[in-house]
């Protein structure tokens, strides 16, 4: 086909006037093969007295579109075929750009809507490109050389052309989202990560949102975005299967619940890293953890330490720091301090 579209090409002159309808007709259906009275359908209702097929393929292959995107584009919306050049595709490829859409990102987007390059762009995208200018999406972004990163990849993952007004439902997920709290950096971010949030369907949403606060998360907890982002990800059946990996483990149902709601990305984890992650934490239960955290209530008691830090990040040190910052601390305790570290605590439990 792509021999048979060359030839198309070079039998016209660039400089010539719009071809006649017996020309486009018979490339629809000989060169691109729609059957012949789609063809007639397409340029019945598509054309128009500047219809020039020829200019649009040259103006497209001079932004290095290759022959086999252009057809496939062509396939999916005959418009473009027959749009102005300098009216409708130039604003829009310049706009793209403009974003920082170049090249083969650029060819990419416009393959997986090319209804972007012709009627739904001005009712579509470039209104929901301006909602999410405003949400500030690569505020916090350090590459200098394009300081679009974020709001292109949004862009990328939201497939506009399906919704009737996106404009309306994505003003409308995010005026709802900020008013349960989640607004500026936060809102961002959780963008950025799940775009589905913005076209999502009102009631969809509200019913995700609800869902999260059933779990235990309040509306003024700095994890609710964290949970509402987890859970998007997830359907019921990975869900559930995850209590059930927990509960295989002897941790109860609300166990669970209290770890989801203080560190919802666990849940993002894979089932495989989560059953290594618990396996490798009970082993090193009786071994690290019990001891650890016995030392820092003694260090407590005693008032050797005046505030109790981050367990987890105690939890976390090499032997030698832990020993060096903890144990030998306090000279007048260090022998009893490491007693009950070797001894997991068992010899001054009853203290």
């Amino acid at each position: 086909m792509t021999t048979i579209f060359h030839r198309y090409l070079h039998t016209i002159p660039p400089s010539s006037p719009s071809p006649s309808k017996s020309t486009i007709i018979t490339y629809l259906a000989q060169t691109l093969g729609f059957p012949k009275s789609r063809a007639i359908w397409f340029f019945n209702r598509l054309s128009s007295p500047q219809t020039n097929p020829q200019a649009v393929i040259a103006f497209l292959q001079s932004h290095n579109f290759n022959l086999t995107d252009i057809q496939s584009w062509v396939f999916k919306s005959p418009h473009i075929l027959f749009s102005d050049v300098n009216k409708t595709l130039k604003p829009r490829i310049d706009f793209f750009q403009d974003l920082g859409l170049k090249d083969q990102d650029l060819c990419k987007f416009i393959s997986k809507n090319p209804v972007y390059l012709t009627h739904r762009f001005d009712e579509r995208v470039k209104p929901c490109v301006d909602v999410l200018k405003r949400l500030n999406l690569d505020n916090n972004n350090n590459n200098n050389n394009n300081n679009n990163v974020n709001l292109i990849r949004t862009l990328r993952r939201c497939n506009w052309a399906d919704i009737k007004d996106p404009v309306t439902r994505v003003s409308n997920n995010v005026e709802y989202l900020e008013k349960c709290g989640i607004v500026g950096a936060q809102l961002a971010t959780v963008i950025t990560r799940q775009p589905r949030l913005l076209i999502m369907g009102e009631s969809e949403l509200k019913v995700l949102v609800s869902k999260v606060l059933d779990f235990g998360f309040s509306m003024d907890s700095r994890m609710l975005v964290h949970a509402i982002y987890t859970v998007s990800c997830l359907s019921e059946e990975t869900f559930e299967r995850k209590v059930e990996l927990f509960r295989s483990y002897g941790f109860t149902k609300g166990e669970f619940m209290s770890m989801f709601v203080k560190a919802p990305p666990l849940l993002r984890v894979s089932e495989s890293k989560l059953r290594s992650g618990i396996e490798f934490f009970l082993m090193s239960l009786e071994e690290r953890v019990i001891p650890r955290f016995r030392v820092l209530d003694i260090m407590m008691e005693k008032r050797i330490l005046k505030r109790r830090p981050k367990f987890l990040n105690v939890l976390s040190m090499p032997e030698g720091k832990f020993l060096e910052k903890f144990i030998y601390k306090d000279g007048d305790y260090a022998d009893e301090l490491l007693l009950a570290y070797k001894s997991g605590g068992s010899l001054l439990q009853n203290e």
